[in-house]
């Protein structure tokens, strides 16, 4: 990703933004009617919950988090990326990023979920080593969802 850079955010920034607004519109967009699933900003912090935020110069390009599951599993959350700047690598440095966070913290393992439209959602995480498990509350019985997990060794 040329001339970015990478940066822990508060979700007060990354709400004021207006940067999720994006994936909530593609999610409406692709499943009418289904829920955006997005992050409880209450708190999210204090819950362990971490932001990242894609820079390019001052401007917020793409944003992922992750908030604790349990003592040893997050959930990657709000992975998106401007459509403008799609396709420069900018999902997947921020993902090693949030992979790279959590272990630092301890955790051990990661799990997502995707919608069954978002085909280059679905090679990320493929391509990154995240294999396709059974669903998680609350997606389970959601014929659009597929969920992913991951071992989060340590040193890698």
């Amino acid at each position: 990703m040329v001339n970015s850079t990478l940066s822990p955010e508060r979700i007060e920034t990354i709400v004021s933004s207006g940067l999720l607004d994006g994936p909530d519109a593609d999610i409406l967009e692709k499943y009418p009617g289904e829920p955006t699933n997005g992050v409880d900003s209450d708190g999210f912090h204090e819950a362990g919950g971490y932001f990242v935020g894609a820079r390019l110069g001052a401007n917020l390009v793409g944003c992922g988090a992750f908030r604790v599951v349990d003592g040893e599993t997050v959930e990657i959350k709000r992975m998106y990326v401007v459509p403008a700047f799609r396709g420069r690598g900018v999902s997947r440095i921020m993902l090693e990023h949030l992979e790279s966070e959590a272990r630092r913290r301890g955790y051990l393992r990661s799990i997502l979920e995707t919608g069954t439209r978002q085909l280059e959602a679905i090679s990320l995480y493929a391509s990154s080593g995240y294999s396709e498990t059974e669903p998680f509350a609350p997606y389970i019985g959601n014929e659009n969802s597929v969920c992913f997990a991951k071992k989060l060794r340590r040193g890698t």
